[in-house]
C-alpha cells in the first residue's frame, strides 16, 4: 500500500453525489436510503426553492407540467412531482448527523437551508456549495456553525492556489471543492497549511479514488458508492 498522505479531515468523508446515483434514480429518498445502506459517510444533492419558500432536491430545477416545462421556483411544492423530496424530508429519512453537501443551484434558498437544519440539529454537519466566492462569503453571517465550500475549477480561481487558499480562511470559508483532475497530494497539503479542507468531485473509479485518498484529500464525490466504499476501506482511509 503507498502512503498516505494526512487529511485534515478524519476520517475523510465518502459523498455520495445525488444519492447513489449509479444505482437508483437520482436526488430521490430511495436513491439517499440505499447510499447509506452501501456505506456512504455523506450525502449530496441540490436545492431549489419553491414559489412558497420551500427547499427541495432536485438537479436541474425543471419539471415538466402538462406540455411545459415550468421552474420548480415558479411551482409552489405541493405541485411538484412525488420524486423530489424536500430537504426536511431528507432529514426526516436519514437523521440529522449525516453530514449533507448541497449544491445551492438558486442563492435565494440558503436562508431556507440553514433554518431547516438548525431545525433538525443539523447545522454543523451542513456543506454549502457555491462557484461564486462573494456568494459563498456571504452566507457566513447566517451561520458561524455551517461548511461553507467554494465548489469551481482551478482554471476560473483568477488567482494561484495559494492566493486562493488564503483568501478562503480569510474569508471563513471552510474548502475549496475541485475536479479530482486538479488535485495533487501537494495542492492539497497547500490548503491545508492554511486550515482549509480539500474536497474532490467526480470520482468516479477506483484508480481516481485511491490517488485522492493517497494525497490527504478529506472528502471524495462519487456516484457510484460502491466503489466508494471499497476504497475508502482498502486505502485505510476509516
Amino acid at each position: 500500500m503507498r502512503q498516505r498522505l494526512p487529511s485534515l479531515l478524519r476520517p475523510p468523508l465518502a459523498f455520495a453525489h445525488r444519492g447513489a446515483r449509479a444505482h437508483a434514480p437520482e436526488n430521490t429518498l430511495e436513491a439517499f436510503r440505499l447510499a447509506m445502506r452501501l456505506g456512504a459517510t455523506g450525502l449530496e444533492s441540490d436545492v431549489w426553492p419553491t414559489s412558497d419558500g420551500v427547499a427541495v432536491l432536485d438537479h436541474d430545477g425543471v419539471v415538466r407540467s402538462g406540455l411545459r416545462r415550468k421552474r420548480i421556483s415558479e411551482l409552489e411544492r405541493a405541485a411538484l412531482p412525488e420524486h423530489i423530496p424536500t430537504l426536511r424530508e431528507l432529514y426526516d429519512e436519514v437523521g440529522p448527523e449525516v453530514p449533507l453537501s448541497l449544491d445551492v443551484k438558486d442563492p435565494a434558498v440558503a436562508p431556507e437551508v440553514i433554518a431547516c437544519a438548525r431545525d433538525v440539529g443539523a447545522e454543523a454537519d451542513l456543506w454549502l456549495c457555491h462557484p461564486d466566492l462573494d456568494t459563498v462569503a456571504s452566507w457566513r453571517p447566517l451561520s458561524a456553525e455551517v461548511r461553507l465550500v467554494h465548489s469551481t475549477r482551478r482554471k476560473r480561481l483568477g488567482m494561484s492556489p495559494e492566493h486562493h487558499a488564503a483568501e478562503l480562511q480569510q474569508r471563513q470559508i471552510d474548502a475549496a471543492n475541485f475536479h479530482h483532475s486538479e488535485w495533487t497530494g501537494g495542492t492539497i497539503t497547500l490548503y491545508h497549511r492554511f486550515g482549509r479542507l480539500a474536497l474532490g468531485w467526480d470520482a468516479q473509479f477506483e484508480r481516481i479514488i485511491d490517488d485522492l485518498l493517497d494525497g490527504g484529500i478529506d472528502g471524495v464525490f462519487s456516484d457510484h458508492v460502491d466503489r466508494l466504499v471499497t476504497c475508502f476501506q482498502q486505502r485505510g482511509a476509516w
